[in-house]
């Protein structure tokens, strides 16, 4: 990150990284620093009025069962909002080629009044479409070694 695959990624800074020598688990903390991408007229109020949001992400690469866990959260608005999210991309046990990919999210804004509503519906259509990009993004790279010249 940056990439121009996800162009609300401003930058990604690794906090903490370890291998569990016995396992062979590695374990990643990062923090992002990503555009706001609240709707304009929603920015009129004055919390939501920020150019940059911060998201901790934590993930678990388990190299020999083939699997990595993501759990991400915001740290910004957190007196207002609670976003969180779990991925878990795995081998499919249909297909040993295929990847499995289950995702969760749970959204909960309070003290914004009747923008509790509109705020929760715009997070959880935002999610829904990061969620479709992932989809999109593995099918363009299993493409990609599928073409690979160098296999």
């Amino acid at each position: 990150y940056p990439n121009p695959m996800d162009k609300n990624v401003i930058a990604v800074n690794t906090v903490e990284e370890k291998r569990d020598v016995s396992t062979g688990i590695i374990y990643r903390k990062r923090i992002a620093i990503c555009r706001n991408v609240v709707p304009e007229i929603l920015r009129k109020v004055s919390i939501l009025k920020i150019p940059n949001i911060q998201l901790e992400e934590e993930s678990w690469l388990n190299p020999q069962k083939r699997s990595m866990a993501i759990q991400s959260h915001c740290l910004t608005w957190t007196q207002y909002a609670s976003m969180k999210e779990e991925s878990v991309f795995r081998e499919s046990m249909e297909n040993p080629n295929w990847t499995e990919f289950v995702q969760r999210g749970r959204i909960s804004i309070t003290g914004a009044g009747f923008l509790n509503c509109i705020l929760e519906t715009f997070a959880s259509t935002f999610l829904r479409q990061g969620a479709q990009k992932v989809m999109s993004l593995l099918e363009l790279i299993s493409c990609m070694l599928c073409f690979c010249p160098f296999q």
